[in-house]
């Protein structure tokens, strides 16, 4: 009998770590913001798998390579090991579809909104013997796009205002989250673990 679990689904930039206005390339543009490590910590104590799903156009756009994305990736976690924590798995999207490259126009269905990227995580968790709970499951960014993937992918959606903050877009596009937080940290505290 497979486990049910539950899991948070985490956009990257400007949701867990600061969005420099650029896509981050190296471990010298990458600093987490203010608590999120705390925050990631207390998710996984509390029993709740961790994802990062994220899009990096900048890949298609010739701006950072798959090998600085993976790169960043793993610098994350060895800063959430400041933490004792880390995430349980990580996704990003090079596709963009104003830059088409046959390298990764394939993965187009990744791109946020698009579910993709959530679709695999379930499936690799499937794949572990895992089922995840998507009801008690959650969705945090910083923008619409990471909002109306929560809901395409029947997850909970959080909104958080650091970032791109897309409050004011989401309530004009009519994605209204679940809860808006000013940042990771009071997503988890007060709203997740409550």
């Amino acid at each position: 009998m497979a486990e049910t679990v539950r899991v948070l689904f985490l956009d990257r930039d400007g949701t867990i770590n600061e969005d420099t206005g650029s896509y981050v390339a190296s471990r010298e543009q990458f600093r987490l913001i203010d608590r999120a490590g705390e925050a990631v910590a207390l998710a996984k104590s509390a029993g709740y798998g961790i994802v990062v799903v994220t899009n990096q156009a900048g890949i298609a756009r010739g701006i950072t390579t798959p090998e600085q994305v993976e790169d960043v990736n793993r610098y994350l976690n060895e800063l959430l090991a400041a933490w004792g924590t880390a995430y349980d798995r990580c996704y990003y999207c090079p596709s963009h579809p104003a830059y088409p490259d046959p390298r990764y126009d394939r993965f187009g269905d990744c791109r946020k909104p698009a579910t993709g990227m959530v679709d695999q995580a379930i499936a690799d968790f499937l794949a572990d013997g895992l089922v995840v709970d998507r009801e008690s499951s959650f969705f945090i960014g910083d923008k619409a796009v990471d909002i109306e993937c929560g809901f395409r992918a029947g997850l909970r959606p959080i909104l958080v205002r650091t970032g791109h903050n897309e409050e004011r877009l989401c309530i004009e596009r009519g994605i209204i989250p679940e809860y808006v937080a000013d940042n990771l940290y009071r997503a988890v505290t007060g709203h997740i673990l409550v």
